[in-house]
């Protein structure tokens, strides 16, 4: 599909539905319509399909190779109650990449890129490590917090990778920050179950960590529902720096007990930080949507 009819085609799909009233038949048609699209995407792009099948080949070996490591280091009965949940997070996972495929465009110029890249690969590769944990999550199954460190520490040395990677490449695409924050949603959510479960994460700090993800989401579905015109979630300085934070109160969490002079010291501290930063961070993100609709309406209203 031409890169000027992407978005008018979206648009139309939206507006479909909501003209329908989001009735069981509008949603069949908007779910049939966007299948058929990125269909569409796959075939016109016969490298970029390829690309994903090689992508979809690579992780369906490596969740293999993590069921046969389980089952060796933990048990048979163990993996059996893994099995289900691993297995419907992987095919969502792929089944997502090629419903999306269409977006693997340059966030500079639009321009479709050819291949998936190492960067997106390094994505999924922190989703397979997010799919582990919801699994055992939802086979009712322990993650010490040893295990929680190992992926926890993985998955900050991929999301350094791939971001690094794709802008020292030029290969930054709408795909790589739509799959970034899915990744990144599934992982803390996992991750802060796991701390109330363990009893190491108080509830209501779980809970404002978790409205740092879901508000935008929230947001983002009612713009393009309701109104079939999308918010922008770019990234803010609160935003940034409210990951960050986040991200050492997690460490902080799942340090060993050798250390506990040090988290006991910084806990508290860096909670209050966190805590700050995380209602910065989408009060930020109304700011720059309220300036670019400003922008916009003084664009039509005054054009030049």
């Amino acid at each position: 599909m031409p890169e000027n009819m992407t978005s008018p085609f979206v648009v139309d799909l939206l507006l479909t539905l909501r003209q329908d009233r989001f009735r069981a038949r509008a949603w069949g048609i908007f779910l049939w319509r966007s299948w058929l699209m990125a269909c569409q995407t796959a075939t016109e792009n016969s490298t970029l399909k390829r690309s994903w099948l090689r992508t979809t080949a690579f992780i369906t070996f490596l969740a293999l190779a993590i069921l046969i490591a389980n089952s060796l280091c933990i048990g048979l009965p163990d993996t059996l109650r893994l099995l289900p949940g691993l297995i419907f997070c992987v095919v969502w996972q792929q089944c997502d990449l090629f419903w999306h495929l269409g977006l693997n465009r340059s966030i500079h110029n639009n321009t479709l890129f050819p291949t998936l890249g190492i960067a997106n690969n390094l994505t999924w590769l922190r989703g397979l490590a997010a799919s582990y944990l919801v699994g055992r999550l939802i086979g009712g199954l322990v993650v010490t917090s040893g295990l929680a460190l190992a992926i926890f520490l993985f998955a900050i040395a991929t999301d350094i990778l791939d971001g690094s990677i794709a802008r020292r490449t030029k290969t930054q695409s709408r795909l790589g920050q739509i799959a970034d924050a899915e990744t990144d949603f599934c992982l803390s959510l996992s991750l802060i179950i796991i701390f109330l479960q363990n009893g190491i994460l108080p509830l209501w700090v779980g809970i404002v960590m978790l409205l740092r993800f879901l508000l935008p989401l929230v947001a983002a579905l009612l713009s393009y529902l309701a109104f079939a015109h999308p918010l922008r979630f770019g990234s803010t300085w609160p935003g940034k720096y409210a990951g960050l934070a986040q991200c050492l109160y997690f460490l902080v969490l799942l340090a060993p007990p050798s250390l506990v002079t040090f988290t006991s010291i910084l806990g508290t501290p860096l909670l209050c930080i966190t805590i700050c930063l995380l209602i910065a961070a989408p009060i930020a993100q109304v700011v720059v949507n309220m300036q670019a609709h400003t922008t916009t309406t003084n664009t039509i209203t005054h054009p030049e």
